[in-house]
């Protein structure tokens, strides 16, 4: 087959004394030794090639299974590999992915954090869902963590564990939390060295824990911080406008009133009712007492009252002062 060659990657793994490795299904042309790639934002050089008999060969043609070496990084599983016309080709293009790829980061305003996590939601349901890959020393363990995770129950918010294995966390684990905006925990193991620098570069958060029992509730504590508290209006004051008057230095109108009952107060929000149905709701631009800028007037008490740029007031209008409460959510 003539062309350049195309692969997609099915597998990737590290293999010591090998390194980055990927298992491959040629799809175009002929894939041979020496062949200089690209492979997602990465440039490459076949170093050799194996096949489903772990035989070295030196070619591969469209529809073949086989192993490559040469990768400088670890590939993500569904890259494709393309063959270009020289090394100097690759790893321009490869620079280019890369500065795109880092411009794209820099745009993002956050990356996935146990104690901040707020923009996943399951489409369909609004119902939040914190991801996780689940890295542990042994697989019973992984079991137990799964099963423990699994019965925190919750109708607002759910945790989805998008990989659970036994080993290091490897640099193929934080690239896969990467894509999927996952975070990435790890009970009595550890993470290898190559994994690190792409932690840094992913920006995907890491923890590291050795007692169950602090994982969990962590895990719980990070499902509670996805869901935004509840806002609470508490009604603290209504005053009646008796008067409506011009301001002297503006074209403004503001609107002189009689505290009825509870306080108004300067930095709390209010609403313009008339006639039981509210026509304006903002913060407080002014709140006088005689010429004097005040905090707070309390019952039986009259002031001048200016919320943000509304003139339209009218006498027997009442303004109903209230605040705004944050009230945490539970699962």
């Amino acid at each position: 087959p003539k062309g350049n060659a195309r692969a997609s990657i099915i597998e990737a793994r590290v293999q010591p004394g090998r390194g980055a490795t990927a298992s491959v299904i040629v799809e175009t042309g002929t894939l041979k030794v020496g062949t200089p790639f690209i492979c997602g934002p990465f440039a490459g050089k076949v170093k050799s090639l194996i096949n489903d008999r772990g035989e070295s060969v030196k070619e591969a043609k469209p529809g073949t299974p086989v192993e490559v070496v040469g990768f400088d990084e670890m590939p993500n599983v569904g890259d494709s590999l393309v063959e270009m016309d020289s090394i100097r080709a690759a790893q321009k293009l490869a620079d280019e992915r890369q500065l795109d790829r880092r411009n794209d980061r820099l745009q993002l305003t956050r990356k996935s954090r146990m104690e901040d996590l707020f923009s996943n939601v399951i489409e369909g349901t609004g119902k939040a869902i914190l991801k996780v890959v689940l890295k542990c020393d042994v697989q019973g363990s992984v079991e137990a963590i799964k099963k423990a995770i699994g019965d925190i129950k919750s109708d607002k918010v759910t945790a989805q564990i998008i990989v659970a294995a036994a080993g290091p966390i490897t640099a193929a684990d934080v690239q896969m939390a990467s894509s999927a905006d996952a975070v990435v925990l790890g009970f009595n193991t550890k993470v290898e060295a190559n994994a690190v620098k792409v932690v840094k570069s992913e920006g995907v958060q890491v923890k590291l824990y050795s007692i169950v029992y602090e994982l969990i509730d962590q895990v719980r504590e990070a499902m509670l911080g996805m869901l935004e508290p509840l806002t609470r209006e508490n009604i603290i004051g209504h005053a009646e406008v008796r008067m409506v008057f011009k301001l002297s230095k503006s074209k403004g109108r503001a609107a002189g009133s009689y505290v009825t009952d509870g306080k108004i107060h300067r930095k709390a929000h209010a609403r313009v009712i008339r006639g039981g149905v509210p026509v304006f709701d903002g913060k407080m631009s002014t709140l006088r007492r005689f010429q004097d800028e005040v905090e707070e007037v309390k019952s039986g008490m009259e002031c001048g009252i200016r919320l943000g740029e509304f003139n339209e007031y009218q006498e027997a209008d009442v303004i109903e002062c209230y605040t705004l409460e944050k009230i945490p959510q539970t699962l």
